[in-house]
């Protein structure tokens, strides 16, 4: 099962991004969606969620009003909006989905088998 996350770059303070994560192989409907990150020198970290019904989102407490995530599965796409944008989120960022469907994983990487290769977030002026 191959995830590919895409849309990362460079912006500076305040801007946006909009991350997708997408599967050629699968398809995602079933399954829950994570996001996670990981900056330099830092452990991988949760960012947001959501369910395999798209109802229930679930993001970590530094994000929480700036980023969105949502799904869209006629595209068999997950995005995740990121917006004013902080030096501190600053981070290679990676989706993952578990393995089993129509599961509701916690917000602990352990929960997650399958991940996608990663995008660079960079926030810099």
């Amino acid at each position: 099962v191959q995830l590919q996350a895409s849309g990362g770059g460079l912006v500076q303070p305040g801007d946006s991004l909009r991350l997708s994560c997408a599967s050629s192989g699968r398809t995602l409907s079933p399954y829950a969606i994570g996001w996670f990150r990981q900056a330099p020198g830092k452990e991988r970290e949760f960012v947001a969620s959501v369910t395999w019904t798209g109802r229930i989102t679930n993001y970590a407490d530094s994000v929480k009003g700036r980023f969105a995530i949502s799904r869209d599965n006629a595209r068999n796409t997950i995005y995740l909006q990121l917006n004013s944008l902080k030096p501190e989120d600053t981070a290679i960022y990676y989706c993952a989905s578990p393995a089993e469907r129509h599961w509701t994983p916690r917000n602990l990487d352990d929960d997650y088998v399958y991940w996608g290769q990663g995008t660079q977030v960079t926030v810099s002026s």
